[in-house]
């Protein structure tokens, strides 16, 4: 149904207030990047509307340090424009605070525990191998 994949790949040691912190994060990231994968409003019976959702499903994977470097890696070597969380970031509060943190690292020395990407599937695939579905 899809040409492209949205995948996420979170650090498998992170609490759960931190894995849902950097999920919303990243997923953020992808619909700035891609706003056409956001559909049409809901509406209830009632006629309530809510805000629209993704049209394409997420998936949430899991990795250990060593795994989501080389994903990070593959991702800049196939030219995919990601959506990078470090874990500097939990420290700060605000997303100049965010941005300032993020840029005393360089993809080597960064300690990334979330990393988002749409793109053709199969690239996805290939750059996420490694990871497993997040438990």
């Amino acid at each position: 149904m899809f040409d492209t994949k949205i995948a996420i790949v979170l650090r498998d040691d992170l609490a759960s207030w931190q894995a849902l912190n950097v999920t919303a994060f990243l997923t953020s990231g992808i619909v700035a990047q891609s706003p056409e994968v956001i559909g049409e409003p809901y509406r209830d019976r009632a006629g309530n509307v809510y805000n629209p959702l993704s049209i394409q499903p997420v998936i949430v994977l899991a990795a250990n340090q060593p795994t989501i470097s080389t994903i990070h890696r593959r991702s800049l070597e196939r030219d995919i424009r990601t959506c990078v969380y470090v874990e500097e970031m939990f420290a700060t509060g605000h997303d100049a605070a965010n941005r300032a943190v993020f840029a005393e690292f360089t993809p080597d020395d960064a300690k990334v525990v979330g990393i988002a990407m749409r793109a053709e599937k199969k690239l996805v695939d290939k750059v996420t191998k490694g990871a497993r579905m997040h438990p």
